[in-house]
């Protein structure tokens, strides 16, 4: 099979249950017009977050990696009356852009965002008692995913649920002698989830428009 209809189905999915509105198309569109990568999720993995939330019943979820607030809308639409998100991102530029999209998109109330370096702000939020949360998302840079995933566990609770996006980079997981540092990064948060017994987890292998890669999905034990 082709990757043409792996796209195909994925766009046949978007089209029947994760349609984007003007807000989540505009969200992607200022990303071109910013020269930023168009790195985000896609409309399957941002109703696939939705999903989870939903089903997490969350009303507190903490981001790790925010770009232009595509994902964080999908979560943030998923977010009761008095729910919160905080979002992180290390590039300001990105942070300034995702204010003005989320504000656009009327969830202003709902998001706290957080500008630095996760590592760094991450020891914050646990000083300051902000968790715990019901839902973490882990889409920010590779190299120290297991550091993340490790205070992800210290800001989460019985049955929360944490989601990390981009852990098959293309295959290439398979490669033992790859010196790419984000494939050696979810290299080694993969083998650190295997053997891992505070969570319940498993790996997505994924397919579509982004082409081949995967998702983790842990759930904190009871």
């Amino acid at each position: 099979m082709s990757g043409q209809i792996f796209a195909q189905v994925d766009q046949y999915i978007s089209n029947l249950l994760a349609p984007e509105d003007k807000v989540l198309q505009d969200t992607i569109k200022s990303l071109d017009e910013e020269g930023f990568p168009q790195i985000s999720v896609t409309p399957n993995h941002g109703k696939l977050l939705q999903v989870m939330a939903k089903l997490s019943n969350a009303k507190k979820i903490l981001e790790l990696g925010t770009l232009a607030g595509y994902s964080t809308i999908w979560l943030a639409r998923a977010l009761p009356e008095d729910g919160k998100i905080i979002t992180l991102e290390v590039e300001e530029r990105h942070s300034n852009l995702a204010r003005k999209n989320i504000e656009k998109a009327g969830l202003s109330d709902k998001v706290d965002f957080r500008v630095g370096k996760a590592i760094e702000i991450l020891p914050q939020l646990l000083e300051d008692k902000e968790g715990p949360f019901d839902l973490i998302f882990i889409d920010a840079d590779k190299p120290p995913y297991t550091e993340y995933f490790e205070y992800a566990l210290k800001l989460a609770r019985p049955g929360t649920v944490i989601i990390c996006d981009n852990v098959i980079r293309e295959g290439k997981v398979l490669d033992e002698n790859t010196t790419d540092e984000k494939v050696k990064g979810v290299q080694r948060f993969n083998k650190m989830l295997q053997s891992n017994q505070d969570v319940t987890a498993t790996i997505i292998q994924t397919v579509g428009v982004k082409e081949h890669d995967g998702i983790a999905i842990a759930v904190v034990n009871r």
